[in-house]
Order: C-alpha cells, then sequence, then structure tokens
C-alpha cells in the first residue's frame, strides 16, 4: 500500500518498506541509473591503464566496479549517513589516475603495475578521508573552499578529458555522430516523451547506436579491422561466474606522489558529496543533515574508497547524484529500495559475461559517449558561478588565470616533465602538474583565500543559503 506523505509528496519516505516485489524494481531502477556513469569509468580508464587490448581482464574490472558499488551503497545506507544515497565510482579520480597511469616509471610495464599504484594512492587517500570524517575536520576544511575554488575543479574534470571524445567518436563519425546526436535527442529534445527516456538518455542513445553497428557487422558492411566492428568472441570466452575478490590484480604499491596527486580527487569527491546529502535529505523527506551525520558519512565514504582500492577498482566511490535526481522523479525515496539495488549491484557483479558484454562496445560509441559526458561534467562545475559575482575583476582573473593554468600547466609537463633528485620529489611536482583539476584547484583556492574580497562578491553568502 502506498504511503503518500503529504509534507513532499512522497509515494514511499525514507523508512517505508514498499512490497518485495516493488522494491526489487524499484531498486533494478536504481541500479540503472547509475548504470551508465558507472560503466563510463573502467572504459575511459582502459586505455591508461594498458588494457584497450585485453578485454576479458577489462571485463572483469566492470563487473569489480560495480560489485564494489553494491557493497559501499549497503555500508553507506546501513551505518553511514542512511540516506537513500546510491555509491559509486567517480569522475573526481579520473585525471589524477591518468596522470599516475602516466609517471614515467610506468611507461613501460603491465597493466598490473599501473592498477598497483593507482590502489595503493586510493587506499591512502581514503585513510586521509577517514581521517578528516572521524575527527571532524569536514566542516573545518570547507570553510576555505567556496565556489570559485570548485568551479575550476570539477570542470577541468571534463575539459582536462577532451582528448577522448571527438578523436576517439571520429575513428568512424557515422557511428560516433550517431551516437552524439542521440545523446542530445535523448536527454534534451525527446525527455518529455516517456519517462524511461527522461531517465537513461546515455544508456538509450548507447544501445541504439551499439545495435546498428551489430546489424551492420552482422550484414558484413562493418569487418573486424573496421573501428565499428562488434565481435561477440569477448562474451563468448568469458566464464559465466567469477567473484571479485581483494588484492586480485597484485599488491597495492605505495608512493608519495602518486598519493599527492590524487588528493585532489578526494577534496573535489568530498565538496560535491556534502551537496549531494542535502539534495538527498531534501527529496527522500529526511531531517536536514546535521554536522555529525555528514562526518558519518564522509567517514563511510572514506572506507568505500579503501574497498575499492583493495579490489582494485581503479577508482574510489562518492555519492550519486543521478540516483538523486531518480528520487525527485519517482517520488520514492525509500532506504530500502536503494538497499535492494545494492544488493542487484552486487550479485551482477558476481557474473563475468555480463561485464564481458560492454567490452564489445565499438570505439566510436564510447567516444561518442565522452562528448557528452565529459562536456556535463564540465558544465556542472561551471555551474557554481552562478552564486559569484562574475562582473567583479578580482573574480574574474581568479577564475580565468586557474582554468587557463589548468589546461596549460600539464600540456607543458606532459613536454617537459621534471628530472631532478630527490626522485620522488620529481614524481610528486609531475604528477600534480599532469594533473589539471590539481593545478586549477590549488591556484584558485590559494587566491580566493588570500585577495581581498567580501563574502557576497566571492559567492560564500548564497554557497551557504544553498547547501542548506
Amino acid at each position: 500500500m502506498v504511503n503518500q506523505n503529504k509534507n513532499n509528496n512522497l509515494l514511499y519516505g525514507i523508512d517505508d518498506k514498499p512490497p518485495m516485489v516493488e522494491t526489487v524494481v524499484l531498486g533494478l531502477q536504481h541500479y540503472l541509473t547509475m548504470f551508465g556513469s558507472t560503466l563510463a569509468i573502467p572504459l575511459i580508464l582502459s586505455k591508461p591503464l594498458g588494457l584497450e587490448d585485453k578485454p576479458v581482464e577489462l571485463g572483469w574490472l566492470i563487473a569489480t566496479m560495480f560489485f564494489v558499488s553494491g557493497i559501499t551503497t549497503l555500508l553507506q545506507t546501513t551505518w553511514g549517513n542512511r540516506l537513500p544515497i546510491v555509491q559509486g565510482g567517480t569522475f573526481s579520480f579520473l585525471a589524477p589516475t591518468i596522470a599516475v597511469c602516466g609517471m614515467a616509471a610506468l611507461n613501460n610495464v603491465g597493466w598490473e603495475v599501473r592498477m598497483q599504484h593507482v590502489q595503493g594512492a586510493i587506499i591512502v587517500g581514503s585513510v586521509f578521508e577517514i581521517g578528516i570524517g572521524v575527527t571532524g575536520l569536514v566542516g573545518k576544511l570547507l570553510r576555505f573552499v567556496g565556489p570559485i575554488t570548485i568551479a575550476p575543479t570539477i570542470a577541468l574534470i571534463g575539459l582536462a578529458l577532451f582528448k577522448f571524445g571527438a578523436p576517439m567518436a571520429g575513428t568512424h563519425w557515422p557511428i560516433g555522430g550517431l551516437t552524439i546526436i542521440l545523446i542530445i535527442l535523448f536527454s534534451q529534445y525527446l525527455k518529455s516523451w516517456y519517462r524511461s527516456i527522461e531517465l537513461y538518455p546515455i544508456l538509450l542513445a548507447i544501445l541504439t547506436a551499439w545495435a546498428v553497428a551489430a546489424i551492420f557487422t552482422i550484414l558484413g558492411v562493418f569487418t573486424e579491422s573496421h573501428p565499428s566492428f562488434t565481435s561477440m568472441e569477448n562474451l563468448k570466452n568469458a566464464p559465466w561466474f567469477r567473484v571479485p575478490y581483494p588484492l586480485q590484480w597484485g599488491i597495492p604499491q605505495f608512493g608519495i606522489a602518486a598519493f599527492v596527486g590524487m588528493l585532489a580527487g578526494y577534496i573535489a569527491s568530498i565538496v560535491e558529496s556534502i551537496g549531494d546529502y542535502y539534495a538527498c535529505a531534501r527529496l527522500s523527506g529526511a531531517e536536514i543533515p546535521n554536522e555529525r551525520t555528514i562526518n558519518r558519512g564522509i567517514t563511510f565514504e572514506g572506507i568505500g574508497c579503501f574497498i575499492a582500492g583493495i579490489f582494485g577498482t581503479g577508482n574510489g566511490t562518492t555519492s550519486y547524484s543521478e540516483n538523486i535526481g531518480a528520487i525527485g522523479l519517482t517520488r520514492v525515496g525509500s532506504r530500502r529500495v536503494v538497499q535492494a539495488g545494492a544488493i542487484i549491484m552486487i550479485l551482477l557483479g558476481t557474473v563475468s559475461k555480463f561485464g564481458a558484454l560492454f567490452t564489445t562496445i565499438p570505439s566510436p560509441i564510447v567516444g561518442g559517449m565522452y562528448c557528452a559526458m565529459f562536456g556535463m561534467i564540465a558544465a556542472v562545475g561551471l555551474s557554481n558561478l552562478q552564486f559569484v559575482d562574475l562582473n567583479s575583476a578580482r573574480n574574474l582573473f581568479i577564475l580565468g588565470f586557474a582554468f587557463f593554468m589548468g589546461l596549460s600547466v600539464p600540456e607543458y609537463f606532459a613536454v617537459h616533465p621534471l628530472t631532478l633528485e630527490p626522485e620522488w620529489l620529481a614524481n610528486i611536482i609531475n604528477t600534480l602538474g599532469s594533473t589539471g583539476m590539481a593545478v586549477g584547484a590549488f591556484i584558485a583556492l590559494l587566491l580566493d583565500n588570500t585577495v581581498p574580497g567580501t563574502d557576497e562578491e566571492r559567492g560564500l553568502t548564497a554557497w551557504g543559503n544553498k547547501s542548506h
């Protein structure tokens, strides 16, 4: 029986328990909502990690991502902030991860060694996140972080990945362009037709373009050497079941350079998550998160990142804004529903053929998806500027300088990496200099907190009102 909440018009509130069948179906919907973003991360990382020619291992990585997302979601909803919020991979870690994989010492090693270094950075970073959550330092650190810092930090996640968009889609523009057009159609023009189109525009676009590529492959138009050739050999060769396990890629390697580079991703993730907590609480009919709830949530996100590091997802975990949007659209804010979705993630994460299936997606389709998704990430970062006085010469200088240097400095380090002694110091500087979001975040944070400006001018007044 539907429990109609008159205050917020919810069909099911945070503590409601829908019938079992409804719970499973609604949980599956949450799983599908986070599906596109979670799938995108291992596909993006496949090249820097060295997995582009290893479909079996890439399929295992995809399955591990979903498996860990399920575990961390259960932990967060049961003992963490207890909000109906899905935990999963985050784009905030992409740039630092790519920078770590690009370290000079890792140029001529296998993908397992690269993954081990990424794991080590994520594990050490998770200890940092757990520490600031347990000690309650989150609130103190956030006092120095405002929209002028957040805007370039998040926007540069998308902008710094431009090399993975059109160049990949352009390997075969008919299919790559079709993917881009379909994403635009489904997400912007046709979203009011059916709720399914509104909820899953990227997934529907990928499936449609994928089906077209498969049809032309079957008809013999796309041969094996064609960029859009769709082979099912990976799916046939994959075992039915494989349970991800800790240290499956080997023992993590720890290095201060990789850790320092990863910190920018952690800070961006923490700030984003806190905003998600407030949004999720409002939509699900929960109480406004207090400091204790936020600290507990960040602590368990750190625990989730530790688990991700141990299992080797190549990424951390954070709250998923997509699923918060699904709560608003469906008016279902039940914690039980999200927990059901988490169990589905865990179960499907043990089905190897499920992960292997998505390794058959042709690269032009993946490139087309990148064009839309990375652009959206950049726009989300820029949306924080709505709180800032953009008529202020102070703000324009800080933002422009941070954006430009965040794009320009990594290009310099790509051509002129530092070679100095001690080697560990050179590695730190090279990793940070190669990470656009780290460069932009540092410059914006430093200047915004040292150049004189009023709280209203800096956007802190409106920012605080929005967060609370």
